[in-house]
């Protein structure tokens, strides 16, 4: 079977006025009436925009954090902002410790894996509730923070569930891509986030161990680790199947997801094994508690 075609399209730049009052106007934090308000206070007590528009209880400090957060390109979401998983810690709670941890597995992967000109990795939970799948999104929010143009792919065409957390439709992705059924077109970009991109799992296949096993994945994931600085695959778990090492065998490099007080040890090593056996590098495993 020939590799799928599919072209990926450019991330836009961003547009538009950076200015505090130009973000708040364009976030719809304060109408124009209100920002003419804002400006004569401004002008009167020769004070910042922000400060004014904060004296006038049109914001809060929050709502500065978050501008400045968007000037500096690093952007977040407030409680209740967006439909997206509340367990997205690096969309709502950035700062964190929990998000300051995922901060240190990003960097340890960039030193180990990427920055080795790799732009692939496949991320494999033990067991079916060890938390791969909110791992692996949480980690591709940190990633686009950094200003890496990245992508989060739900390669487990089993029971995905990435689109949910990002609150997608569900709707043509990865498997209808390898089937020739679907193009770069069902990549959807996160506006939310400037360099954030989500392919999700697509049609529920019969046969997706054989999908990734193909040809066909393999000359897909040469396509999108060409065009993207960093490509997650949320692979399905190791218990139910054998995707998992199909996605290893392409990427090269593994990160494994475990969950405190409740994935074996000897679980844990026996996937290892697995992943070395196949050809694949466990670059680092990560335990997490939800």
């Amino acid at each position: 079977m020939n590799s799928p075609a599919i072209s990926i399209p450019q991330a836009p730049k961003s547009s538009g006025d950076s200015s505090i009052g130009g973000i708040l106007l364009a976030s719809g934090k304060i109408s124009p009436e209100n920002a003419e308000r804002v400006l004569r206070m401004q002008k009167e007590l020769g004070i910042r925009f922000g400060e004014a528009a904060q004296r006038l209880g049109l914001i809060t400090e929050a709502d500065i954090q978050q501008v400045l957060a968007r000037q500096f390109d690093y952007p977040y979401l407030q409680a209740g902002e967006k439909r997206y998983d509340d367990r997205l810690l690096a969309a709502y709670q950035p700062f964190s410790p929990q998000v300051e941890s995922l901060r240190a597995v990003r960097s340890q992967l960039m030193l180990r894996w990427f920055a080795r000109g790799r732009n692939a990795l496949t991320v494999i939970e033990v067991n079916p509730t060890d938390g791969g799948a909110i791992f692996s999104a949480n980690l591709a929010v940190v990633f686009s923070q950094l200003g890496e143009r990245t992508l989060l792919v739900d390669a487990n065409l089993r029971q995905p569930g990435l689109h949910s957390v990002f609150d997608l439709p569900a709707g043509p992705g990865l498997s209808d891509v390898l089937a020739g059924r679907a193009d770069s077109s069902v990549i959807a970009r996160i506006d939310s986030f400037i360099s954030l991109s989500v392919l999700s799992a697509g049609t529920l296949p019969p046969n997706p161990l054989e999908l990734l096993s193909r040809p066909g994945f393999a000359g897909l994931n040469t396509t999108l680790a060409g065009a993207y600085d960093v490509v997650l695959y949320c692979a399905a778990p190791c218990s139910l199947g054998a995707d998992a090492l199909a996605l290893a065998a392409r990427t090269g490099g593994v990160l494994l997801v475990a969950r405190k007080n409740h994935t074996l040890q000897a679980d844990i090593a026996a996937v290892a094994e697995e992943v070395v056996s196949g050809g694949a590098e466990v670059v680092g495993a990560v335990m997490v508690d939800y």
